[in-house]
C-alpha cells in the first residue's frame, strides 16, 4: 500500500469516505448553504405530448429582460375602482392558480403546446374594480413591448398571467415573472415580462406590432396581417 503522504490524491479519497460512512454523504458535501434543485419540466400532461421549454424562437422586440424579483411590481390602473400593486410573491400566493394545456402559434410559422400555470387575469381586474367605461385591457411589458385585448374576451375566456410552464418557473427568455396566455390568438399577443394590466376606453388603442400592420384582432382562424 501507497502511504497517504506519498500520494497527493489518496488524502481527500479517504476524507470523503469517511464523510460517507461517519455522516452521510449529504453532510460531507455540504457547503454551508441550503439550495434548492431546479425545476424539471415535465414532458407529458393527461397523455398529449408537451413541447419543450427551449422550443421557442428568440423574436423580442429588445432581447430577454432579466427582471429583479426583488424589485419587480405587477400593477393594475387605468379605469379601476382601486389601482393595484403586488409583488411577484404576492401577485401568486394572493390568488388562486389555475392550470391549462395550450399552443402558442407563432406568425413566423412555428408552435409550442405547454402546460401552463397562472392566475387569472380575470382575479386581478375584479379585485381592482372595473369602472363601466372599460372596454380593452392594455398589457405593458418590461421592455416597453405592449399589445392590447377586449375586456369581453378577457373575462370570457378566463386568461391566465403564467409564471410557470411544463411545471417549471418561467426562465428570462420566456418571460419571467409573467406571460400572458392569450388562447386563440396569434403569438405576438402573448406578451412576456408583463409589469402592469392597464384597463381602457380606447377601443382603437395599437400596440408595438399592431402599429406595423398586424391584426389588432389576432384571431387564429383570421389574417394575422391588415395590411
Amino acid at each position: 500500500m501507497v502511504p497517504l503522504a506519498a500520494n497527493t490524491w489518496a488524502k481527500p479519497a479517504v476524507i470523503f469516505m469517511a464523510c460517507l460512512i461517519l455522516g452521510g454523504c449529504a453532510a460531507c458535501l455540504a457547503t454551508g448553504k441550503s439550495g434548492q434543485l431546479e425545476d424539471v419540466q415535465i414532458k407529458e400532461y393527461n397523455g398529449e405530448r408537451l413541447s419543450s421549454v427551449n422550443d421557442f424562437h428568440e423574436n423580442s422586440i429588445r432581447g430577454t429582460q432579466n427582471v429583479s424579483v426583488d424589485t419587480y411590481k405587477l400593477k393594475v390602473t387605468g379605469l379601476v375602482q382601486k389601482p393595484l400593486s403586488f409583488t411577484y410573491a404576492e401577485a401568486i400566493e394572493r390568488h388562486a392558480n389555475y392550470k391549462k394545456l395550450l399552443t402558442l402559434d407563432c406568425v413566423e410559422g412555428w408552435s409550442v403546446k405547454l402546460l401552463w400555470e397562472g392566475i387569472l387575469v380575470n382575479d386581478l381586474l375584479k379585485e381592482a374594480g372595473i369602472q363601466p367605461g372599460a372596454k380593452v385591457v392594455i398589457f405593458h411589458a418590461q421592455d416597453g413591448y405592449t399589445t392590447s385585448l377586449p375586456l369581453q374576451y378577457i373575462l370570457g375566456k378566463n386568461l391566465l398571467l403564467a409564471y410557470k410552464i411544463n411545471d417549471v418557473t418561467l426562465p428570462p427568455e420566456r418571460g419571467f415573472p409573467f406571460q400572458l396566455v392569450a388562447e386563440d390568438k396569434w403569438g405576438y399577443k402573448w406578451i412576456k415580462w408583463v409589469t402592469e394590466v392597464e384597463l381602457s376606453d380606447n377601443e382603437n388603442y395599437q400596440g408595438y406590432w399592431e402599429k406595423a400592420g398586424y391584426s389588432n384582432d389576432a384571431s387564429l382562424e383570421k389574417p394575422f396581417f391588415d395590411r
